[in-house]
Parts: C-alpha cells; structure tokens; sequence
C-alpha cells in the first residue's frame, strides 16, 4: 500500500487551469482537434499537458503517430476532474440559491450577427430575464464559433448561441431557430443588372467568392462546392465591404442583408437555387446539475416563443 509523507497538496488555481486544458484535449479526442477549440497552438498544449503530469507525477497520455490515447492513470485523472468540476459548480450553484434572487452575471456569447435575428427574440428574452430577475447583469458579446465553444467549456460562459455544423461531446445543444442563407452580389458587380435565368453555372462558378471562413454543414459545403473561393470572411460585417466591392460574391442570411437590398447596394443571385439552411443552436455546457442561470434562460426562452 502506498505511504503518504504528509497531507495531501492541495489543489491551486494552475493546477484547475491544466485539468480544464486536459478535458478539453480528452474530448475532443487530441491536440488537434483541441488546437481549435482552446485557440491555442498545439505546441503550449502539450507543454501544458507535460506541466500537468509533472504536477500529478502520472503518465497521463500516450501520444505519437498513433494518435492519443490515454493512460490508465491519465482515465483516472480525467474522471476526477469531471467529479471535481461537478462539485465546483454544484458548490456555484448553491452559493447562488442561498440568495432568493439570482444576482450576478449571466455571460452570453452570439456567433457574429445572430443577436439581430428576429426569430431569436433575443430583446424579449434579455426583457423577460429583467422582470425575473433585476440583480441579475447580462453580458451579451459576440465572437467567433471555436471562442464560444472554448469558453463555454472553460466555464467563462454560460449560454452560446451559434450555427450547430459540429457537436461536442462536452456540450448540450438545444434547437434555436433556423435561418436560410443566400448568395447576393452588390451593385458594382457585372452579374447585379443580369436576370438570373440568362446566368449559367458556368458564368457564376468563374466568379471570385468569399467563403464564410469556417467549416459550415453540409448543404453549405455543397453551395460552395465549385465557386471560386478567393476570399476569406468569417463576419459579415467584414465579407459586406468584399461583396459590396463588386469583385466578390458572397452568402449572408436575410436578417443580415436585408437593410442592403432595399437600398438597392445588394441583391440575391438565383435565390430559390443558391441557398442553404443554417440551423442556430443554444448551446450550454453539460453538467449533472445545470446552473440555476442557464435554467433560468432556457425559462426565459420558453416563456417568449
């Protein structure tokens, strides 16, 4: 049986900041994929992992050309993470409901313009969420879809409202609404005054066109499959200059572009064939009870649709 010299070290700070950097490596199953989702490059992980072994004084992965799989002490380590996690949140949780009204933040993050989207009926909901619950402070910020997932699954989120092209297995996703994206052309390109049946597939593949500078589902995969994608434009707000330009073709949902083609600066190109559907996901992280703000939204969202 193994002997003890003193009191166990206890757990810091540094040391909850790898683990959180190790569950994310496990689930989503290597450095690569993680590489992403932490926005940090593959090299700092495993120097952090390295760290966190050092500190456990376990082998906690192996990892080569064969991919990475887990030690036996590595599975251990992972599932005592998940058990201390759980009581660090059970413990956020209780600390909450002592107090007859929730107070605090509510951190929301929206991938790029969804805020704005109607059949969100997000200033209903911030609305209803007021009347509930007035101490409470929204903070509503938008960012890229791997930050959102990167800090949903730090736990510096609660609720991330995005496109659902990939899941998680860390994360629950509850359906949103859906929205259909179509591929427009501003009024300075050559095709804006052509009617779209004289437009061939030919003619408009030769066309240079952003792409939306991540990996979309696939009925987008298959709209630009074939275009000439010679831009690249995460945000709307920064593909509208490129398409607005007139040297560039690009796809925007109408809650966006809407305001643009009624003055006439955009139009949709082929719209009952060039389009695809997006479905928006309200997305939380799992856990074994889920944080009275995070219920307390998803009441809010069931109350205004």
């Amino acid at each position: 049986m193994r002997k003890h010299s003193g009191l166990p070290k206890p757990v810091s700070e540094y040391d909850l900041r790898l683990l959180r950097i190790f569950r994310v490596v496990v689930e989503c199953g290597g450095f690569s994929a993680a590489e992403q989702v932490l926005n940090i490059s593959r090299s700092t992980i495993s120097v952090h992992i390295s760290n966190l072994e050092k500190r456990m004084n376990v082998r906690l992965a192996r990892r080569g050309r064969s991919g990475f799989a887990l030690t036996e002490k590595g599975k251990a380590i992972y599932e005592g993470s998940l058990t201390l996690f759980e009581a660090l949140n059970e413990f956020s949780w209780l600390v909450d409901s002592l107090d007859e009204e929730l107070s605090g933040e509510l951190s929301i993050l929206c991938s790029d313009e969804v805020a704005l989207a109607r059949q969100l009926k997000l200033p209903e909901t911030i609305a209803w969420l007021n009347r509930k619950a007035p101490k409470l402070q929204i903070a509503l910020n938008s960012d890229t879809v791997p930050a959102i997932e990167k800090a949903l699954l730090n736990g510096t989120a609660h609720v991330g409202i995005m496109p659902e092209f990939r899941n998680i297995e860390a994360l629950e996703y509850q359906p949103g609404y859906e929205e259909v994206f179509y591929l427009c052309c501003g009024a300075r390109h050559p095709l804006f005054h052509r009617a779209d049946e004289t437009i061939d597939d030919a003619e408009l593949a030769a066309c240079a066109t952003a792409h939306p500078g991540i990996d979309v589902n696939l009925a987008g995969i298959e709209q630009l499959r074939g275009l000439n994608l010679s831009a690249r434009a995460y945000q709307f707000d920064t593909r509208t200059p490129l398409v607005l330009s007139g040297c560039y073709l690009g796809f925007f949902p109408m809650s966006y572009i809407q305001g643009f083609i009624e003055r006439g600066e955009v139009r949709l190109l082929q719209p009952d064939k060039r389009c695809y559907r997006v479905n928006h996901a309200f997305v939380h992280r799992q856990e074994r009870v889920m944080d009275a703000k995070i219920e307390l939204f998803y009441q809010a969202r069931q109350a205004v649709t």
